[in-house]
């Protein structure tokens, strides 16, 4: 990983002519990246229409949208491993899915 000499911020890409993101230095020469230091931030949240009723268990939980008392219950880690994972709930029968954050 190497610093901006000027600013001292992260610099990302080691490209011939890559410019600092912060003050805009320029770096002459042709660096190869090594794959240890690709940072990427990606995050895909598939929703997949499926049957549930053989997967996911159902707990007693109002719909928002139409009334109903019943609805399948999952969990995902959506945000860091340090914060609580999101709950889903999917209506039986309107089929309407809503989150919520604990």
């Amino acid at each position: 990983m190497e610093f901006c000499p000027k600013c001292g911020s992260v610099l990302m890409s080691k490209v011939k002519n890559s410019a600092c993101p912060r003050c805009g230095y320029v770096k002459k020469g042709v660096v190869e990246l090594s794959t240890s230091e690709k940072i990427e931030n990606k995050m895909d949240i598939a929703v997949v229409k499926k049957d549930m009723g053989s997967t996911a268990p159902i707990v007693n939980e109002k719909c928002v949208k139409c009334g109903h008392e019943k609805a399948y219950f999952w969990m995902v880690q959506t945000r860091s491993s340090d914060e609580s994972p999101t709950k889903f709930f999917k209506c039986v029968k309107c089929e309407h899915t809503r989150r919520d954050y604990d």
